[in-house]
């Protein structure tokens, strides 16, 4: 079948989920009992358009920017609609489309809808209330898909600060526990100081940069030459936004508060995808910019890399809530990621970019589990791992997509966070041995983390009020199958991710200005090679 690359499929991907939204706020009251079907049938014509979208993509030349638009926007200050995705792009995009109908799928009867429904015309506030979340849902899926696409930086920015609005109200307006509003309100602080930041970056690079009516453009601003203090400023601006949204110790407390009190769903999008921005950013933004500086700035940021992946392994081991637990560990798996970044060997910096993927597949089940668990303790709202217990014996399905989830988290072979994994292990080694050894330790924590955690709610003694749990229903199973056959599938034939990723990697640490699998201590004085994506 022949796809037309010429046609918008990038913006298609981003016009479809804001019609969703409209027209699910546009819903009479007496139809808003129609409100999931809606959501789910949108979400789902997205993963079809997706698998056009990815038809259409040239897989052979996976590290230049393909499906590109570019249009003129605000001429007098240089910024334009531009899109395009490489092979790394395209898989984020795709991570974030097949995300969002299992987020809908998981959150069927959430938002107070726990019981059969009996609608009446004038009186329906938990469909009220779940049709606002599920738009929410779908805005955030256009945002998702479009700042993975944004070849131009100024919209590039718009769009990371634009994002944070619907998360912030799925976080403060739909989350549980009474300090719901405060992590809402600690996550937009956090986010908006590290935005500021970075708009005075935007602006300090659009007039360092060739200006004109496309000079936002990334490939206009690739290759320009800064002298050292600039460049160093510039980079900063860019690399502590990207820093908070990761997170990255020691910028990285609001996610345990957001991932606490949010709907399992919501920190499924906001750990599993948004928080890849910051990586993202950091891989097509801070290293193809600024490669001076991305050098300079290098030994201290993988030392900030290992500190999180230990920090963030032993803080999980210590945690009572279980939503908790899987924040601090991706607080630790990011640092795998900002690891194989900043190694800058084609190998780890490929790695990375398949770890991006596969923690949002990993975290993400984990998330959709933890919210099943969640619904099953006595209260049906309760996050403490005390009030579990011998649950294997009375929910078996439950306990071994648990285990599947967990193993993923510690990296089991056979499952597709091995393969990134090691890969950032192996390609770090050729440019720091010690930093390669040391975050190797994070697996043997993950390994303590996991398995005492399945320990304490799956074995044992059943509790009383537990034994009559049921197991997950079929819509429940229906939710977390893809994901676990999405780290089967990539963790033993995970050669069609690779060639997505591999290309990119080696494009990306060409334009830091090293030679794809050479080995670097403190190449500080190496001038970077000329060239971009496009």
């Amino acid at each position: 079948m022949n796809i037309d690359a010429n046609m918008p499929w990038l913006t298609l991907l981003v016009a479809l989920p804001l019609v969703g939204a409209l027209v699910l706020w546009a819903l009479p009251k007496r139809s808003v009992h129609l409100a999931r079907p809606l959501a789910l049938g949108f979400s789902l014509a997205e993963v079809v358009l997706l698998v056009v979208t990815v038809a259409a993509f040239d897989r052979t030349a996976s590290g230049t920017y393909q499906l590109t638009e570019t249009h003129e926007w605000i001429r007098q200050l240089g910024v334009s609609y531009a899109l395009g995705v490489d092979g790394v792009g395209l898989l984020l995009v795709s991570l974030s489309v097949v995300l969002v109908p299992l987020v809908i799928g998981a959150a069927w009867r959430e938002q107070g809808i726990d019981r059969p429904e009996v609608v009446e015309p004038d009186r329906a506030p938990g469909f009220v209330r779940l049709r606002h979340y599920l738009a929410l849902v779908l805005v955030l899926e256009m945002f998702m898909v479009l700042i993975f696409a944004a070849r131009d930086v100024f919209l590039f920015y718009v769009v990371f600060e634009a994002m944070l609005i619907p998360v912030y109200f799925m976080i403060g307006g739909f989350g549980d526990g009474a300090r719901r509003r405060y992590a809402a309100i600690k996550f937009l602080i956090f986010s908006l100081a590290g935005g500021l930041v970075m708009l005075v970056a935007v602006i300090a690079l659009y007039v360092q940069g060739p200006g004109g009516p496309q000079g936002f453009l990334t490939e206009n601003l690739t290759g320009l030459s800064f002298d050292p203090t600039t460049e160093r400023l510039l980079f900063l601006g860019f690399f502590l936004a990207f820093a908070i949204k990761a997170p990255l110790f020691p910028v990285h407390s609001w996610l345990p508060d957001a991932a606490e009190h949010a709907p399992a769903g919501t920190s499924v999008l906001l750990v599993g995808v948004l928080d890849k921005v910051g990586t993202f950013g950091m891989l097509t933004l801070c290293l193809p910019l600024f490669p001076h500086a991305s050098r300079w700035a290098a030994p201290v940021i993988i030392v900030l890399a290992v500190v999180s992946i230990l920090y963030g392994a032993l803080l999980a081991l210590g945690q009572q809530d279980i939503m908790r637990l899987v924040a601090y560990t991706s607080v630790s798996h990011f640092g795998f990621i900002v690891l194989g970044i900043f190694a800058f060997q084609q190998l780890s910096v490929a790695g990375a970019s398949f770890y991006m993927v596969n923690h949002g597949i990993s975290t993400g089940l984990l998330f959709l589990v933890a919210g099943f668990l969640v619904a099953r303790s006595p209260s049906g709202r309760s996050r403490q791992i005390a009030d579990f217990g011998g649950l294997q014996k009375v929910v078996p399905v439950l306990a071994g997509t648990f285990l599947v989830a967990g193993l993923s988290a510690l990296s089991l072979p056979g499952l597709s966070t091995f393969v990134s994994e090691i890969m950032v292990l192996v390609g770090t080694y050729g440019r720091s041995p010690a930093a390669a050894i040391v975050a190797a330790t994070g697996v043997i924590l993950a390994a303590l983390y996991v398995l005492l955690t399945y320990q304490r709610i799956f074995t044992g003694p059943v509790r009383d009020e537990l034994a009559g749990t049921h197991d997950l229903s079929a819509r429940e199973k229906w939710v977390a199958a893809p994901l676990v056959v999405g780290l089967l599938v990539l963790g033993f034939v995970p050669g069609a991710a690779l060639e997505l990723v591999r290309e990119p990697a080696a494009v990306t640490v060409e334009l830091v200005g090293l030679t794809p699998d050479a080995a670097v201590v403190d190449d500080s004085t190496a001038q970077p090679t000329e060239g971009s994506h496009s």
